[in-house]
């Protein structure tokens, strides 16, 4: 079973987020980046599998500027068998993104694709259920935990009544939620051993698509600052204050 895992090179999540003076966007330039938090738990999701002797072969996939590439030397390390690049400079959306990644499963022929249920800059929560739709394939977001029967998928996920289990049958698309797993981290020598490691690089053009955008961004701005409570002396003031200031009763 070969496992296609799709992972995004974001803003770390340790970093302090900064708007652009212009409100163009938010600002990269001089900041760390790293892969996003969901992507790495995809990513340990299908090593363990590849451990166990279920998965054959481990493929992760990025788009981005020539700097994601460090991302996938990252999975590498981690445990990936081998890495694909598609070079994009300039924003990315989630549907052409998919489009995209439709187009590399094509090529690749992966039993299963693995990712984040969603990117921690955008939280857009879109790739996964976009890209299934266009291939056609069934597809667990939001996985907690992943068991592999025969030519099937058992994936049990949180929802607000408890856990689902949903048994899938492959070729499939998998998200991943943080309680699937803990992300291991790359020794050196494996660090070392990815930066030989080949990647096959992928021009948008030749996978025939275009990932120019198709929304555009007028102005980004902080959230408004939130104005400090008051106490209140009994219930009385306070559906006073209800019905008087607020008017909400």
């Amino acid at each position: 079973m070969k496992i296609l895992v799709a992972v995004k090179r974001v803003i770390d999540y340790n970093v302090k987020i900064r708007l652009k003076a212009d409100g163009s966007g938010v600002e990269t330039a001089n900041v760390k980046m790293s892969m996003n938090p969901f992507d790495e738990i995809a990513l340990e999701a299908a090593v363990q599998l590849k451990e166990k002797g279920v998965a054959t072969e481990v493929v992760v996939v990025t788009l981005g500027p020539v700097a994601a590439q460090e991302t996938l030397r990252t999975a590498m390390a981690v445990g990936a068998d081998r890495a694909l690049f598609v070079p994009v400079e300039g924003e990315l959306q989630p549907l052409e993104i998919a489009k995209a990644l439709k187009a590399i499963v094509a090529k690749e022929s992966p039993q299963a694709v693995f990712l984040g249920k969603q990117a921690i800059d955008d939280d857009a929560n879109q790739v996964g259920q976009m890209l299934a739709a266009l291939l056609g394939w069934p597809q667990a977001t939001f996985a907690s935990k992943i068991d592999v029967e025969g030519d099937k998928l058992r994936v049990a996920r949180e929802i607000d009544g408890g856990t689902e289990v949903l048994l899938v049958t492959l070729p499939a698309v998998v998200t991943t939620d943080l309680r699937l797993n803990q992300p291991r981290y790359a020794s050196l020598p494996n660090i070392m051993k990815a930066k030989k490691k080949p990647i096959e690089e992928f021009k948008p053009e030749t996978l025939g698509v275009d990932l120019t955008p198709r929304l555009k961004t007028l102005k980004v701005t902080e959230p408004p600052v939130r104005k400090g409570g008051s106490k209140v002396a009994d219930v009385a003031e306070l559906v006073a204050k209800l019905r008087g200031e607020k008017k909400v009763i």
